[in-house]
């Protein structure tokens, strides 16, 4: 990947109001990228958060910046990738010419990558790195319902990718709100070991507090259970990872932190950066 010294590159997510942890992960792989100096700007740009998505529309200087390659951090194509991001920053296809001469490159989300597949594999054996794969249960969850079709289309879909592979005994996409369910996990695998790696782009609520409640995990790692939809406390934030193996009866259950915050998704916004159509 050469430099691209008149280009910048715009990472886009959703963010929240009220998990200050939505956006860290995105701010990181800016950070990142920032790093290798290979764009002549790097920003990011929320839905939920400062800088907003409209404010994305004057990040970068026209007279400096020809092109500006938007990236969606998003696990999959839907109504944010295909419907809110294109409205806010009045894209009109893949290739948006503004009034100023810049150009605007839409790409598509990093969960479409293939080489999230290699991060789904890569996460499970760095929290199961003495769980010999033979004898360990694979789960990639998403959270599922008719709301978010597509999260739940694109975890079945690494799922077939991994099985494919026959690295894991078994390897299932599982959901919170939908069949396959991941509280189910105990029926749904039969082997020693089970490794769960939710299929989302940060760590909130979802992974800190519902999915450990789900996995019945979730008193042992210290999460409060007291006060539903409440932020867990701060210390079962690194906590709900760092207690693995989860003894249950005779299965050792081992819980990842969300995909998204892998490192390597850095090189996946890169890539699909560098693919968008001329």
């Amino acid at each position: 990947m050469g430099p691209k010294r008149n280009a910048a590159l715009l990472i886009v997510a959703h963010g929240s109001t009220v998990n200050p942890d939505s956006s860290a992960p995105t701010l990181a792989h800016a950070v990142e990228i920032r790093r290798r100096k290979i764009f002549a700007d790097v920003g990011c740009a929320f839905w939920k958060e400062e800088p907003s998505l409209r404010d994305a529309l004057f990040l970068f200087d026209p007279e400096v910046i020809r092109e500006v390659c938007v990236v969606p951090n998003f696990i999959s194509e839907g109504y944010f990738t295909q419907t809110v991001v294109p409205r806010e920053l009045e894209l009109n296809g893949q290739m948006t010419k503004r009034t100023n001469g810049q150009v605007w490159k839409y790409c598509e989300p990093v969960g479409n990558h293939p080489m999230m597949t290699k991060l789904l594999l890569k996460r499970a054996r760095e929290v199961a790195p003495d769980a010999a794969p033979a004898e360990t249960s694979l789960l990639i969850v998403a959270h599922g319902t008719d709301l978010n079709e597509n999260s739940a289309v694109a975890a079945k879909r690494e799922a077939e990718k991994i099985r494919a592979l026959g690295k894991y005994a078994n390897v299932l996409n599982a959901y919170m709100e939908e069949a396959p369910l991941v509280s189910d996990w105990w029926k749904l695998t039969k082997t020693r070991h089970v490794v769960v790696v939710p299929f989302f782009i940060s760590d909130g609520l979802h992974s800190y507090e519902d999915i450990p409640i789900l996995l019945g995990i979730a008193v042992a790692a210290g999460v409060d259970c007291g006060r539903p939809g409440s932020a867990p406390p701060t210390t079962a934030h690194g906590e709900i990872f760092r207690r693995n193996p989860y003894r249950i009866g005779d299965r050792n259950l081992f819980y990842a932190p969300s995909i998204g915050t892998d490192p390597g998704v850095a090189d996946i916004i890169l890539e699909q950066a560098f693919t968008a159509k001329s």
